[in-house]
């Protein structure tokens, strides 16, 4: 039988092609990756496997497509190294900042064995102890010399959640994009058109927008949620083939996605004029959400802020149709990667709001089927937390006024 396994490598570097450019200065991921490793230094952590989507973007500028395939960013002292597929080539090494490692799949747990060279035999590993799986975890202890694994999670969640200029400066963008998606949206809707057709006019005019003033920015992820009726219920709810009626209650969400960083427009609008119950839950709405906008500012706590909009709500007699918190904060995340769950609206979050924090209000209200004012109520925009008051960057109008479609 022909040896073919002693001329394969088990991983290799490869740089076809000169570095793209990446969502932020060299400058801005050197100061990300410097207060990693006063992280590391402070918790004596030699190096750290990042393994989730969203902290190896943070830290490398590269978002990979798993596929069911492991990739991961090395960093210590001295060196920021991402781990990639062979399937991807050379474009994680184009789309890193540092250094890149390419595994190959003829031999199981290359994988580990690239980590393996970076981490070199490390007694201390800091891992995302949200994302290592049971199986990883096991296969991490045999190929790395069963080294002692901190839990670096949270930490990096804090670091990610006070946002650089850079990074505020491309949230606008998206907050931007996003009221073009939803001045699409807007007029799109008729009576008889599908959620489809609506939905896919929202992300056509953002990706056009995106690709006009970021051309160098990669073109994916960019989507729109657009409900009617039954379907306003849920917020995260799928696009469907309904088609809109008059009388219908609608739901307008835009996300547009510039280089991995999360923006988010939402509205309520209605086709037609809203029945008195529903427009008394719609204004009820829109007056939870202009309460919200008031109480962002620095040194204001999120459980401080979701029990003011809960005494609202309680007052209206409508807490009991409250849907979920008010609001969370933005980044490197999405509907399938990332999550800042220190910075959310909710009563079990005691986080104060800093300067360079960004976070949405976005009260809910669900009305069940078959209840007055049925349907799903929600309006959203971003903030940018400042020095003494914080600076709303949506600009869609909101309320009866605008976004009762005639």
């Amino acid at each position: 039988m022909l040896d073919t396994t002693s001329t394969r490598p088990q991983f290799f570097s490869r740089h076809d092609g000169g570095k793209a450019p990446l969502p932020f200065s060299a400058a801005e991921y050197d100061r990300r990756l410097t207060t990693l490793r006063a992280i590391m230094a402070k918790r004596d952590i030699p190096v750290v496997l990042l393994t989730s989507m969203h902290n190896v973007a943070y830290y490398s500028g590269f978002l990979y497509c798993a596929f069911g395939r492991p990739y991961a960013c090395v960093v210590t002292q001295e060196a920021c190294t991402t781990v990639s597929a062979n399937i991807d080539a050379s474009q994680p090494w184009r789309r890193s900042h540092g250094d890149n490692l390419i595994y190959t799949d003829w031999q199981r747990d290359n994988y580990w064995r690239a980590v393996e060279s970076l981490t070199q035999g490390a007694a201390r590993i800091g891992v995302e102890g949200d994302h290592l799986t049971l199986a990883m975890r096991a296969t991490l202890d045999a190929m790395l010399g069963d080294p002692e694994v901190i839990d670096i999670a949270g930490d990096t969640m804090a670091a990610r959640m006070v946002k650089s200029a850079e990074e505020i400066a491309l949230i606008r963008e998206g907050a931007r994009v996003a009221d073009i998606g939803g001045a699409a949206i807007h007029a799109a809707i008729r009576e008889g058109t599908r959620e489809i057709d609506v939905a896919m006019a929202g992300r056509n005019a953002m990706e056009l927008e995106i690709a006009r003033s970021h051309p160098d920015s990669e073109l994916r992820d960019n989507w729109v949620w657009f409900q009617s009726g039954i379907n306003t219920d849920g917020a995260h709810n799928p696009v469907t083939t309904r088609k809109l009626e008059q009388g219908d209650i609608l739901s307008l969400n835009c996300f547009p996605m510039i280089s991995a960083y999360y923006t988010a427009l939402e509205r309520t609008l209605f086709l037609g004029e809203p029945d008195p119950a529903s427009l008394k839950m719609w204004e009820a709405n829109v007056a939870a959400h202009e309460l919200g906008l008031s109480l962002i500012k620095p040194g204001a706590t999120c459980s401080g802020i979701c029990e003011e909009i809960n005494r609202f709500f309680a007052q209206e007699g409508l807490l009991d149709y409250r849907s979920f918190g008010y609001g969370h904060s933005f980044g490197v995340l999405s509907h399938y990667y990332g999550r800042e769950a220190g910075l959310e609206l909710r009563e079990d979050i005691d986080t104060a709001l800093e300067p360079g924090m960004v976070v949405s209000i976005e009260p809910m209200l669900w009305v069940p089927e078959g209840t007055p004012g049925a349907g799903g109520y929600r309006e959203h925009d971003i903030l940018v937390v400042g020095d003494s008051a914080a600076e709303n960057i949506t600009k869609f109008p909101y309320g009866p006024a605008h976004n009762t479609i005639a």
